[in-house]
């Protein structure tokens, strides 16, 4: 059925006319004419299964234009513009193009034909199927025989037996795993397009048939060396796992084992009729009814001959130096003697050394000989590899037969190339036929060894290929240039030419630089002369030598004899003008005597050069010593400042010192310290000592004396003496107290202590009678009274007249103690008009009846009368005090 589809504007104006096929929905003429539109929703009408797209173009079109397929339907010939609807074999909505060229004045030269396909199910027919399929294609179960039209393909499958939507349009049916013949049902779904309603789903039927089963092969194979008794009856069934009953056995082999319905077969005569080889039968079983096709498997006999590796030795060639690394090539060998392996082809796998896959190469035994060549790259660095062979099998072989691989590896080596350009080349000076030692260092690039260096020399002295062996430990080495070749004084140069590593024999040019070494001159000693003055026992023996020559620095080796002897006594010299000197060890001159010393050789240190010295000897005399003197130990004080003279015993024969080895005499006027001193007696005349005598000496010294904080302070109405300041003192010994620092008088501890007063007290120490050196100085303080403290009660008394008379008694007025309770105190004293008459404080604590604040009065003598006065204490507050006093002459 063809569904017209009019233009809004047409249906308005005809609502219910539905005589017109084709109506256009713009009224405006186009040379492509009006867009337009067509559902065909029934592909089996004949008249819908082709469409002239021209006569669906509205207004007035152009012929001559060109059709596109816009959406690719496939149906659509560009030129008539004619569609063929059987060709589109997909539902659903299509535009076609129609252009218009080349036409003057055309506004639109383009118009769209807009066709609408509804579904088509097809017509379905079930269909068998072996359920052994992978893939299985559902439109197959579609009737296409003529005058069927073909479904559309984009619509839906799901499998209804099992409740599964399909993924497309195939099924793999070996996965649904059917062990019977079996029905599946499956339902294809269309869906609607456009105007056109979806067809009703359509149902097939898909009966799966299960494949035959011909089994699976179980091989029989056997090495030629079993026992073949064991195998006179083998049922070939027994060679199967999993087969279908009623199929036909037959054989392939020519063996004549079997026959109709035989399925036993005698290994052993086989192998005794045709010895080995691969023996095969088949098993085959068709399908009823016959959906699924025949299967077919083979079962083989195999008999393999074992091979016997054993005695292959493998040769690797071959051990190469650093240096040919570039260059080399590799090949193994592999010999067996007597020759058991056949010949013939091999595979052969093999390791080497620092490579994680191994390799396989094929190779041809004859006679027991097969080489193959080992890839180079395989021995790229310095090193030991190992190539060991893990498997040889024959090409032709199965593997029945266990054939063990004994083979022993071989190594191949690859040694560095003795390299020492980087080292460093030292050759210590040398004295005059002497032979020198060369000393290699930084020869870490070499192995521990031996090896061949060839030199030449020039310079002072020339030589050239001499060779010598080093052995190198640890990077290090030496070796020694013959005495012989350096007769000469002077530079010599050593040039490494060349270097062979004994053990690899790889060799290497050198080009470590030369090294220049100095060969030092021996010391001339035909002048020496050796000179020692007598000496008195316990003296330093000098001994002076002479006579040589421009040497600075020497070792010599001298030799005693006579009343003291001594071998191979060595010492070091300095010279000076040709002359050394130095003093015989006391170790080696203990006796008293004559001695002769014999001076056997002599080294210039300055350069280690030494020689036998045949005229250095000399005698003399060690006279016996004086007895030490006898001193006893001695103390002083350290106020008495004693010195050396104080020392006894004294007198010019006596030289004190401070240490038992002092050579220093101290001077009389040496002021002592305590501590260890030394005395000898010198004989003037011979010039001989005593031995030293030790004394102590100690020089008793006290500490001065220390205040206790506040220790000076104190209240003069306790009538405080020496003995409590004292008590406000640090000392180690009995304190003694003095008026002066020096030249003082000492003080009784019971001496009261005065206010302001400076009192000097000394450390004694009846044990050893002295005196602290320094004094301490203390100015005593009486006005620390405590006015506070309610335990402490300090007052003091205000007299209540005086009679200033000058008779001695009562001639002032004073307040007794007040400066040490209220040290700050303030007397005013006023006569009855109010006129003040005095005032004082601890610095002017009396008056004497006289004005000193008021000179109006005759002579400034206050007559007799009443006075009264105010004392202020100024101290914690405390308030003034007023009173009267009587004053009489």
């Amino acid at each position: 059925m063809i569904e017209k589809i009019f233009s809004p504007f047409k249906a308005s104006v005809f609502s219910l006319v539905f005589i017109l096929f084709f109506s256009t929905t713009n009224s405006n003429a186009q040379c492509a004419g009006n867009d337009n539109s067509i559902s065909i929703c029934d592909i089996t009408i004949p008249a819908n299964q082709t469409i002239n797209l021209f006569s669906l173009l509205g207004g007035s079109p152009t012929l001559g234009g060109v059709w596109s397929d816009d959406s690719f339907s496939g149906g659509l010939n560009p030129i008539t513009g004619i569609l063929n609807v059987l060709q589109i074999h997909v539902s659903g909505i299509y535009t076609y193009t129609y252009t218009v060229s080349g036409v003057t004045g055309c506004a639109d030269n383009t118009s769209v034909i807009t066709v609408v396909i509804g579904s088509y199910p097809g017509v379905v027919q079930n269909g068998p199927a072996c359920a052994d399929l992978a893939a299985f294609n559902l439109f197959e179960l579609f009737n296409y025989e003529l005058g069927n039209l073909a479904p559309h393909t984009n619509g839906t499958w799901f499998n209804v037996t099992t409740g599964t939507p399909v993924s497309g349009f195939e099924i793999n049916p070996s996965s649904y795993n059917v062990l019977v013949q079996t029905d599946y049902v499956f339902s294809y779904t269309l869906p609607a397009v456009g105007s056109c309603p979806a067809p009703a789903p359509v149902f097939v039927t898909l009966t799966l048939f299960p494949p035959v089963k011909s089994g699976i092969p179980i091989d029989l194979k056997l090495c030629s060396t079993v026992d073949f008794s064991l195998y006179t009856n083998i049922n070939l069934y027994n060679m199967l796992a999993g087969e279908d009953p009623g199929g036909v056995w037959d054989e392939i082999s020519g063996t004549n084992e079997i026959f109709g319905s035989d399925t036993t077969i005698n290994v052993q005569n086989i192998y005794n009729t045709f010895g080995v080889g691969t023996y095969s039968f088949t098993y085959r079983i068709t399908p009823l009814p016959p959906i699924c096709d025949p299967k077919t498997t083979t079962v083989s006999v195999i008999i393999e001959d074992p091979v016997d590796y054993s005695g292959t030795i493998l040769t690797v060639n071959s051990d190469i130096c650093e240096s040919q690394i570039a260059t080399a090539t590799y090949s193994a060998v592999l010999t067996q003697v007597p020759a058991l392996i056949p010949n013939g082809s091999y595979v052969v796998t093999y390791t080497v050394t620092g490579q994680v896959m191994p390799f396989t190469t094929t190779v041809n035994f004859f006679g027991g000989i097969a080489s193959f060549p080992i890839n180079s790259l395989n021995f790229q660095a310095v090193g030991t590899y190992t190539v060991t062979i893990t498997n040889i099998v024959a090409t032709t072989s199965l593997s029945i037969c266990l054939n063990p691989v004994t083979i022993l590896p071989d190594t191949i080596t690859i040694s560095p190339t003795p390299n020492i350009n980087a080292a460093t080349l030292t050759v210590t000076p040398i004295c005059q036929n002497s032979s020198a030692t060369g000393i290699l260092t930084g020869l870490s690039s070499l192995a521990n060894g031996n090896y061949l260096i060839t030199y030449n020399l020039s310079g002072a002295n020339t030589a050239t290929s001499q060779t010598a062996v080093i052995t190198v430990i640890g990077g290090v080495s030496s070796f020694t240039i013959p005495a012989n070749l350096l007769p000469n004084p002077g530079n010599t140069t050593v040039t490494i030419t060349n270097i062979l590593n004994i053990a690899t024999t790889c060799t290497n040019v050198v080009t470590l630089p030369p090294v220049v070494f100095v060969i030092n001159p021996l010391p001339v000693v035909s002048a020496l002369s050796v000179n020692v003055n007598s000496v008195c026992s316990g003296q330093p023996v000098a001994v002076l030598l002479t006579g040589l020559g421009s040497l600075t620095n020497i070792t010599i080796t001298y030799n005693l004899t006579g009343a003291n002897t001594a071998v191979n006594q060595t010492i070091i010299l300095v010279v000076t003008g040709g002359n050394a000197s130095f003093i015989i060890p006391q170790v080696v001159i203990p006796n008293t005597g004559i001695t002769t010393i014999t001076v056997t050789d002599l080294t210039n240190t300055g350069n280690a050069c030494g020689t036998i010295v045949n005229n250095g000897f000399r005698s003399f005399s060690i006279n016996p010593p004086l007895i030490a003197p006898t001193a006893n130990n001695q103390n002083f004080c350290k106020t008495d400042n004693a010195t050396i003279a104080n020392l006894v015993p004294s007198g010019s024969q006596y030289q004190w010192f401070d240490s038992v080895t002092s050579t220093t005499v101290l001077a009389p006027t040496t002021v002592l310290l305590s501590g260890n001193y030394y005395i000898r007696e010198i004989n003037a005349i011979t010039g001989c000592q005593s031995t030293r005598t030790m004394i102590t000496v100690v020089i008793n010294e006290l500490n001065t004396p220390t205040l206790d904080p506040s220790g000076e302070q104190f209240c003069g109405l306790d009538n405080p003496t020496l003995q409590e300041l004292s008590a406000n003192t640090n000392t180690t010994g009995a304190l003694i107290w003095f008026d002066a620092v020096t030249g003082g008088n000492q003080l009784p501890n019971t001496t009261l202590l005065q206010e302001g007063v400076t009192y000097y007290g000394f450390d004694f120490s009846n044990a050893t009678n002295c005196f602290s050196v320094n004094g301490l100085a203390v100015t005593v303080s009486l006005t620390n009274c405590d006015t506070i403290n309610p335990e402490v009660t300090y007052d003091f008394f205000i007299p209540d007249g005086f009679s200033p008379n000058g008779d001695g008694v009562n001639d002032t007025f004073t307040i007794p103690d007040i400066q040490f309770i209220f040290p700050n105190y303030t007397l005013d004293i006023y006569n009855r008009y109010g006129s003040l008459m005095f005032s004082g404080d601890k610095n002017k604590p009396n008056w004497d009846g006289k004005s000193s604040e008021s000179p109006s009065l005759s002579n400034g003598i206050a007559p007799n009368g009443v006075y009264f006065y105010i004392v202020n204490f100024n101290k914690d507050n405390k308030s003034p005090r007023q009173g009267r006093l009587y004053l009489n002459r």
